[in-house]
């Protein structure tokens, strides 16, 4: 036998370059599904439809859109407010929807490792 009590003088090597190259496939599947996400579009609209907000996975900003008859109806002061609250709520709303997709499927690797984030 040899020294350290290990058969063959091995102490788990083989084991170890295996659990290195899960890790390794993981993380690139990780980053696979990362950039996905970033290149998807999420969308939501508030004020009954009156303004749509687009986002990207990095959570960008992409498009804004007003329907006309917000802009000709915001006369009144409280009509801008209203229109600028519609606004944020979409915004937000689309923001919203793409964390909880990466999220998700971030907790799709995570979730069996015991890992807290």
């Amino acid at each position: 036998m040899a020294k350290g009590g290990y058969p063959g003088g091995r102490m788990g090597g083989g084991m170890n370059m295996n659990m290195i190259k899960q890790a390794q496939r993981m993380q690139q599947e990780m980053v696979k599904m990362q950039q996905e996400i970033e290149a998807k579009e999420f969308s939501a609209s508030a004020g009954g439809g009156m303004v749509s907000a687009v986002v990207n996975g990095k959570r960008e900003l992409l498009r804004l859109t007003i329907d006309e008859s917000a802009v000709i109806d915001a006369a009144e002061p409280e009509d801008v407010e209203m229109l600028s609250d519609a606004i944020v709520a979409a915004v937000n709303e689309a923001l919203n929807r793409a964390a909880e997709e990466m999220n998700s499927a971030m907790s799709r690797f995570t979730g069996g490792l015991g890992l807290n984030f």
